[in-house]
């Protein structure tokens, strides 16, 4: 199986080396592919410097953006699977392996990292598990589907859903969305429990008032979507 490892990043400068090098040499049998989304820091130099596999995108687009670039790269290049991972170290490769065997064995469509299913290692703020909670039930109740990690952003895909999300994918926090995207094409969606780290350095780009942005925009944006897909199939 052809493997591509996409790395959204936006100013990562202090961790990016660090998950490349843990790639590297944890898998030197996959690619990777560093989607620089606009960094006003050395994130690029850096990755230019290193000779890492890297593509500049002009403009920040967001960590939606960033993502369908890099699977738009994997489509063109005919990868069979696509792993997502943070640029800020959060994300375990190690994982990668049982995330690959899911796929090529056609045991799931999607694999999602999930930090809850056993709640070990880092499991971010009590307030931001309580939004995760909730969007985790709004999905059960528009899909079906029970995701405990639905902001995860450690998930693996078949090339079906690289060509999907090639053509379907929220620019703007996009992993809930995403989700109901692939139970409405009939996806099947697994978790697996990983153990995350905390952010290694650098700051989240998600701040208080982003969160309540955040919350509110998923919620409406997940409502929104299963509706959609509720009248085309109506059509």
């Amino acid at each position: 199986m052809k493997v591509l490892i996409i790395i959204p990043a936006f100013n990562e400068e202090e961790n990016i080396e660090k998950v490349v090098t843990n790639i590297q040499k944890t898998f030197p049998e996959y690619d990777y592919l560093i989607v620089n989304d606009g960094s006003m820091d050395l994130t690029g130099e850096i990755c230019e410097q290193k000779g890492y596999s890297l593509l500049n995108l002009p403009i920040n687009l967001g960590i939606g953006g960033a993502v369908q670039a890099g699977y738009l790269y994997a489509k063109k290049s005919h990868y069979d699977i696509a792993i997502q991972i943070d640029g800020d170290g959060q994300h375990n490769i190690i994982y990668a392996e049982e995330m690959v065997k899911l796929l090529s064995d056609g045991q799931a469509d999607v694999v999602i990292g999930s930090r809850f299913l056993e709640k070990e290692g880092f499991q971010s703020s009590g307030a931001r598990r309580m939004g995760i909670k909730v969007l985790s039930f709004l999905i059960k109740v528009c899909t079906g589907s029970k995701i405990y990690d639905v902001t995860s952003g450690f998930r693996a895909v078949n090339r079906t859903y690289i060509n999907i999300y090639c053509q379907d994918y929220s620019n703007d926090y996009p992993e809930p969305e995403a989700i109901v995207t692939a139970v409405m094409y009939g996806g099947i969606i697994k978790e697996i429990p990983v153990v995350m780290n905390e952010r290694q350095g650098g700051e989240s780009s998600i701040k208080f008032w982003n969160s309540i942005y955040y919350m509110i925009k998923v919620t409406l944006a997940i409502i929104i979507r299963r509706i959609s897909y509720g009248i085309r199939r109506k059509r």
